[in-house]
């Protein structure tokens, strides 16, 4: 990633609940309604997190009928496996197994 690239994502990533959404959508692509629900948050806060996780290029959507699924972006998701579940920005290093459920 480039600087500003690590900026924006360092940033996404410094909030806890950022953090659990992450962590979650590396199982599967998700829905607001659903990460809310999982998460026992609002779907108007998940959705003002996954618009900060996105714009950071940290999160992919995929447009299913009305509803909008999503997952960690293809290139982090093949790095991290790759990895042994260390996410890697270049500037630093994140073990998701150590991210807040």
């Amino acid at each position: 990633m480039t600087g500003l690239d690590c900026i924006a994502a360092l940033k996404a990533l410094g909030e806890e609940t950022r953090q659990r959404i992450l962590r979650l959508l590396f199982k599967e692509p998700l829905g607001v309604n659903e990460i809310a629900a999982r998460l026992k948050v609002s779907q108007f806060n998940v959705s003002k997190h996954l618009r900060i996780m996105r714009e950071a290029g940290l999160l992919e959507v995929e447009k299913r009928g009305r509803q909008k699924l999503y997952s960690v972006a293809a290139p982090l998701k093949s790095q991290v496996a790759s990895n042994n579940n260390v996410l890697d920005l270049g500037c630093c290093t994140f073990r998701l197994d150590r991210f807040p459920k």
